[in-house]
């Protein structure tokens, strides 16, 4: 049985900020089976320096061009962390998010959170990185417009200030928004796994569910998508997002996905036994045979339904003799042969 896949509703900054939002969001996030609901946590003074541009598709979403008066808007204060984290607690969805300083690091372990997740934007951030290793939480990293060697970089940081990579998930992740079907390099998932030899997830940018579906089927562990309340809202992200009947459909189609991957063994099925039965052959008597004549090839056919001698033991047959009479159209046993079945 394959492993379950961690499924995470990034409610990131889709709330507006709007505390009544966020609570929606958390209530969504539930209803739709995610197994976690996640934000984040930063002042736009520790992020970004006053006047510094948006990025294009923040631009376009939002219509605003500085980024420090964007982010000023979608911040979330302390109490309404905990509001958030109480309401989550209650409803029971899991509440955790993404740190962007060293500060939000320990406030969200003094909230109680259960893991945290590291932005692709901070994997060059050692001081970040480094804090958020040390709280010895299970740990997130997404890679979004990193190469190998800043992420095994990232990777050495965790390493030695938690002393292991226990519990430290890498997701694959294309940061653009929306991230176009050629940019998602879904097989990157198997080449980290392979070279990394750390726990692999998705960070999804894509529109629909496809391709979180897909990343599934490559090995992902985790994955994470945005959750909106209505894509048509302003702010950067919800157009890149999925509503609540989408996320549904996500959930729904990971643990399907999920549950087809079993465990690798190739062997027949529990469901495949009366298939089996009724669709492959034994080897029946194609004419008379006279008690103690010997069986010939002339004699045999192959016919359904397999609960007599299988096919392949056809040439052990030929040439044995018959114990007893057996007529036309008998499904072969051993037993109405001479000598031991091999």
């Amino acid at each position: 049985m394959a492993e379950h896949v961690f499924v995470i509703a990034e409610a990131g900054v889709n709330h507006n900020g709007d505390l009544a939002m966020a609570l929606r969001l958390c209530d969504a996030a539930k209803a739709a089976g995610a197994d976690a609901v996640k934000f984040q946590t930063f002042r736009a003074e520790d992020l970004v320096l006053p006047g510094a541009p948006t990025a294009e598709y923040q631009a376009r979403q939002t219509g605003q061009q500085d980024q420090f008066a964007m982010l000023q808007q979608l911040e979330l204060s302390l109490p309404q962390h905990r509001a958030i984290k109480q309401h989550c607690d209650a409803i029971g969805i899991e509440f955790f998010s993404t740190p962007f300083s060293v500060a939000a690091v320990d406030m969200l372990v003094q909230l109680g959170v259960r893991r945290i997740k590291l932005s692709s934007g901070e994997i060059t951030h050692r001081a970040l990185v480094e804090r958020a290793a040390s709280a010895r939480l299970p740990l997130l990293v997404s890679t979004g417009m990193a190469t190998m060697d800043e992420i095994r970089e990232a990777l050495q940081w965790i390493g030695a200030a938690r002393g292991d990579l226990r519990e430290v998930t890498v997701l694959h992740c294309t940061s653009a928004y929306p991230a176009p079907d050629e940019a998602l390099n879904l097989n990157a998932i198997r080449s980290m796994a392979r070279d990394l030899q750390v726990a692999i997830g998705y960070s999804d940018h894509s529109l629909g569910i496809e391709a979180a579906l897909a990343a599934v089927a490559l090995g992902a562990s985790v994955v994470e998508k945005h959750l909106t309340l209505d894509r048509t809202l302003p702010g950067p992200d919800h157009s890149a997002s999925l509503e609540p009947a989408g996320f549904r459909d996500l959930v729904g189609g990971i643990r399907r996905v999920s549950a087809m991957l079993g465990d690798g063994v190739k062997a027949p099925s529990p469901q495949e036994r009366d298939t089996a039965r009724v669709a492959r052959r034994s080897i029946v008597a194609a004419t008379d045979i006279a008690a103690g004549a010997a069986v010939t090839a002339e004699m045999l056919a192959c016919r359904r339904p397999a609960t007599g001698i299988a096919p392949r033991e056809l040439p052990a047959v030929v040439g044995r003799r018959a114990r007893r009479a057996i007529a036309a159209g008998t499904v072969l046993q051993w037993d109405q042969l001479e000598g031991a079945a091999p």
